[in-house]
């Protein structure tokens, strides 16, 4: 006898942080393997873009807009969600940006922003759905964090802060939930070719790569693909029920030594 019930074929599938980078190509993924998925972002007009693309693919996908820092506009996303494609199976909360700034010159407000969208946007998220996971007793959450927390690096204002509260929580949730048939999973990326931070001009790449240099965080020039980590995030919520694969760490391989 199987120690679990397996999951639907179809999984209805919301995705945060979905108009570009590793969101888009996670939505991608996921509606490739088969599952149905809504796209959430700010730039609504990008998501419905993309949405099209998979349904013209024989896939099904649904633009919604987002702000994961307003209560209300994540209320009204999981419940569309719902409204077309069912309860939701799996989440993956990847909304958020990069930010630029020594710390303790970092604008208060800018690094409440920061906290806001990570942090306090994922918890919005997570409140509106896992309650529901609970009661079907069966459930994917996947958090995108980042090797920052590992290593935090110098330069980057309140991301470091809003990440790591991002993996803690999720670390808390993975004992809260245990039992509950609900799997919390963390995909942590190394450095990935996003379009965060490609609006950074000299003056502050300059100083930033000197930092990282200086405490070794630069040793190649080579970069993840947004497909490798939802390559990741496709391989957690495919696992079969009664695993949970809780940390899996992305990096980019280095170029071959000649």
């Amino acid at each position: 006898m199987p120690r679990f019930d397996p999951n639907p074929e179809r999984r209805p599938t919301v995705v945060t942080g979905a108009s570009s980078g590793i969101g888009e190509a996670t939505a991608r993924a996921i509606a490739a393997a088969g599952h149905p998925v809504a796209l959430g972002a700010r730039r609504v007009e990008r998501c419905e873009e993309i949405a099209a693309d998979i349904r013209d693919g024989g896939g099904e996908a649904l633009a919604l807009g987002l702000d994961v820092a307003d209560a209300d506009s994540v209320k009204a996303f999981v419940a569309a969600a719902t409204e077309a494609f069912g309860p939701v199976e799996i989440a993956v909360s990847g909304a958020g940006d990069l930010d630029t700034a020594l710390i303790h010159e970092q604008d208060p407000d800018a690094f409440q922003r920061a906290v806001d969208v990570h942090l306090v946007g994922t918890h919005r998220l997570v409140a509106e759905i896992v309650p529901g996971m609970v009661k079907r007793r069966r459930g994917d959450l996947v958090f995108i964090g980042s090797d920052v927390v590992r290593a935090p690096r110098p330069r980057v204002g309140g991301y470091v802060p809003a990440k790591s509260g991002v993996e803690a929580m999720a670390r808390t949730m993975q004992m809260e939930l245990e039992g509950t048939g609900v799997r919390a999973s963390i995909v942590r990326p190394g450095p990935t070719q996003t379009s965060m931070g490609m609006d950074f001009d000299e003056s502050v790449v300059g100083p930033l790569i000197e930092d990282w240099t200086r405490w070794g965080f630069a040793r190649h020039s080579y970069f993840l693909r947004p497909s490798d980590i939802a390559h990741a995030v496709s391989t957690v919520v495919s696992l079969p029920r009664g695993v949970n694969m809780t940390l899996v760490e992305v990096e980019p391989e280095a170029p071959l030594a000649e």
